[in-house]
């Protein structure tokens, strides 16, 4: 059964630093994209970044120049190296991958149970 985890999160001053971690774990053929998302409780889920399975980034434009997304095929994880955290990046973050099970051709999207990220004084 695959499974995403993530860990990394806490309570972090304004202008601190985070690095989040997420695990794809269980029978796994192959992982595409891998994608951060935050949610404020009340507000809808928001995407935040994407590393495909090439290295290529993207970011929605209020974290681009402070969040980095990163991924190791290898070992099956994703990373979100966030710098200079504000008070508005506070959230609950999740993982979401495509993963392709082993035995399967066609992969499924994933999510993780979520980290969450406080930032405050």
């Amino acid at each position: 059964q695959v499974q995403l985890v993530e860990s990394g999160g806490g309570l972090v001053q304004p202008g601190g630093s985070l690095r989040l971690s997420c695990a794809a774990s269980g029978s796994i053929r192959s992982i595409s994209d891998m994608h951060w998302y935050r949610q404020v409780p009340g507000k809808q889920r928001e995407w935040v970044a994407i590393v495909t399975s090439g290295g290529s980034t993207n970011y929605v434009d209020s974290v681009k120049g402070r969040f980095t997304i990163s991924r190791d095929n290898a070992k099956n994880m994703a990373y979100l190296e966030m710098n200079s955290l504000k008070r508005e990046d506070t959230a609950i973050y999740y993982c979401y991958a495509i993963i392709t099970p082993s035995g399967r051709s066609v992969g499924n999207g994933y999510w993780g149970q979520g980290t969450q990220v406080t930032v405050s004084s």
